[in-house]
């Protein structure tokens, strides 16, 4: 395994097991001296969204960076406020134009707001016209993806899903394991709101003093041995580096169970069933 690594979904593509994330990256210079960092150091996949504000800057950096569009995988969200209008079309297309690309490689539905299965229905037409390689979904929980089951047979590919030691989501991964369905987990090193709970766990320290390896690389590595996809965020150079340095190592059976031992069901993000945005 390797930052080049992938997993097949279920409609044939292949996603890279780690990717790059840009929430709370400013638009500008920030999220494009980001993005180029990444790209130069092998990550192969680049996580935003519409409601980010950075899609031009990650468009402008992808296309600088002198890679061709095909080693890329690139994912982009609908915003909630798109779902509630029905305008699924209109805002791909103007994904499309600020990233300034012909496709998305993954494009989610970024929240379970009013209209999802209609917006979801939409997003299949737009696959099939070619001008996204891969449909979604993001904090979906398994009664919304019913509702996607109910109305058409065409099986979302992944579902973006808040996912830490924390907050393991044991019982949606297997739900979407049954059904054939990738998870990538967004936050997986806690996220602002933690206040670094996480990362500067006494026991996830003690874990990564073990492998010589940092708090964040532990939580990372954990997440690809569960066989989730991980997008970690950062902006600074040498911890972009560090969070793609978790390929030369494996956490053993009794460092995983100890791991176990940190879920508390904390959330740091939105609740899918009462979020209000």
């Amino acid at each position: 395994m390797d930052l080049k690594s992938t997993l097949k979904l279920n409609d044939g593509n292949e996603i890279p097991l780690l990717g790059f994330g840009v929430f709370r990256a400013a638009e500008g210079e920030e999220t494009y001296q980001a993005v180029i960092k990444a790209l130069d150091i092998g990550y192969r996949h680049l996580d935003t969204a519409m409601i980010y504000g950075n899609e031009v800057s990650v468009g402008k950096a992808l296309y600088d960076s002198g890679l061709k569009r095909q080693e890329v995988f690139v994912t982009t969200k609908l915003w909630n406020d798109d779902v509630r209008k029905g305008n699924i079309r209109s805002a791909l297309e103007a994904s499309l134009a600020r990233l300034k690309l012909d496709y998305i490689d993954l494009y989610l539905i970024h929240w379970p707001a009013d209209g999802y299965v209609k917006a979801y229905l939409e997003m299949i037409k737009l696959k099939e016209e070619g001008l996204i390689k891969s449909i979604g979904v993001s904090n979906f929980h398994e009664h919304h993806l019913n509702d996607i089951f109910k109305a058409t047979d065409v099986c979302p590919a992944v579902d973006q899903i808040e996912c830490h030691p924390h907050l393991p989501q044991h019982k949606l991964i297997k739900f979407c394991a049954d059904k054939g369905i990738a998870v990538e987990a967004w936050s997986p090193l806690g996220g602002q709101r933690s206040q670094g709970a996480l990362i500067n766990d006494p026991l996830i320290l003690k874990i990564a003093d073990k492998y010589g390896k940092s708090g964040a690389q532990v939580l990372i590595r954990w997440q690809l041995q569960r066989g989730v996809i991980v997008l970690p965020k950062s902006v600074h150079a040498q911890r972009i580096e560090q969070n793609a340095q978790v390929f030369d190592f494996s956490l053993d059976s009794e460092d995983l169970e100890l791991i176990e031992t940190l879920n508390n069901g904390q959330r740091y993000g939105s609740d899918p069933e009462t979020f209000d945005f």
